[in-house]
């Protein structure tokens, strides 16, 4: 029996253990880049290299039937770095998928690519896409919300101030996705090889109008046994000072810098209406209260929480 054989990046980081995971119990054979030696995994080969060598990246795609694209940067110090992350990055898979004869190419990009002006990050993101789009590849484009689960380390600090009692929250809505829900797209993604190839979808966790920034921390607070967890709302003004003040005292180190804080402090992270992945291709299936449960059991096995 001869088994599809899939070339993917970002397999060692938070979407892409749950994708590469899913992808091997789908019957994938996974090529996937890494920077430093993994654990063997049955069904998976690790390619040693990175975004920036070509020779690793052809060896990743050489005799695969599809490229997924995973990794990028989020939060870097300077717009050099974003373009060197995600635009440059992107096109160098890309080289590799067409000089490999891989016509299939899913490339995971975000919601901040809808407001290219508004971050860096936004600005590159969209910069990735658009290499995609006029690559001549059969491509599609996911766009994930907000997205939780194990492993994840974004959204660990809400967890453990909605565990403390108190959440601190920017203005506006958001949409989110479980990590096991965008991996189950993402792997039926790779199967499907008609109806979504030039499609760029919005996945989320089925809740129409998505959460008021308020409604998901104390979501959060319920599913860390504080259901009357007090979310402060934070003003975009302070939200952006911080951010200045983060990177003056961390400098390269800062985890709020200018940059992030302007795409927190936007109003609107809901999925577009429309954007969804069609139904018969993929929904959620588990309900976020649950996804949470499950994401809090992980943390405190874990000691994180």
């Amino acid at each position: 029996m001869t088994h599809p054989v899939l070339a993917m990046t970002g397999a060692t980081g938070f979407v892409g253990k749950a994708t590469l995971r899913q992808a091997t119990e789908a019957g994938w054979l996974v090529r996937a880049l890494t920077r430093r030696p993994q654990p063997a995994i049955e069904g998976v080969t690790w390619i040693a290299g990175a975004l920036d060598r070509p020779e690793a990246l052809a060896e990743m795609a050489a005799g695969s039937d599809i490229v997924l694209h995973v990794a990028g940067v989020v939060n870097v110090p300077t717009r050099a770095d974003f373009e060197a992350g995600n635009i440059v990055a992107t096109a160098n898979v890309v080289d590799a998928a067409r000089h490999a004869g891989v016509p299939r190419f899913v490339h995971v990009s975000s919601l901040a690519a809808r407001e290219p002006d508004l971050s860096n990050y936004g600005w590159s993101k969209a910069g990735a896409e658009s290499v995609v789009s006029a690559s001549g590849l059969d491509w599609t484009i996911v766009r994930p919300p907000a997205v939780f689960g194990p492993g994840d380390t974004e959204m660990l600090d809400m967890f453990r101030m909605a565990q403390r009692g108190i959440a601190l929250v920017p203005p506006g809505r958001l949409s989110a996705i479980y990590v096991e829900e965008l991996a189950r797209l993402l792997v039926a993604l790779a199967t499907d090889r008609e109806d979504s190839v030039g499609q760029i979808y919005e996945p989320d966790d089925g809740r129409d109008g998505g959460w008021t920034h308020r409604g998901f921390a104390q979501a959060i607070g319920k599913a860390v046994g504080r259901p009357n967890v007090r979310a402060l709302p934070i003003p975009a003004p302070l939200l952006r000072a911080g951010g200045q003040i983060d990177t003056l005292v961390r400098r390269n180190s800062a985890k709020l810098t200018i940059d992030r804080a302007r795409y927190i402090a936007h109003p609107d992270w809901v999925v577009t209406a429309g954007a969804h992945p069609p139904a018969h291709l993929w929904r959620p299936t588990l309900d976020t209260e649950a996804a949470l449960a499950e994401t809090v059991r992980w943390y405190r096995e874990r000691g994180w929480l």
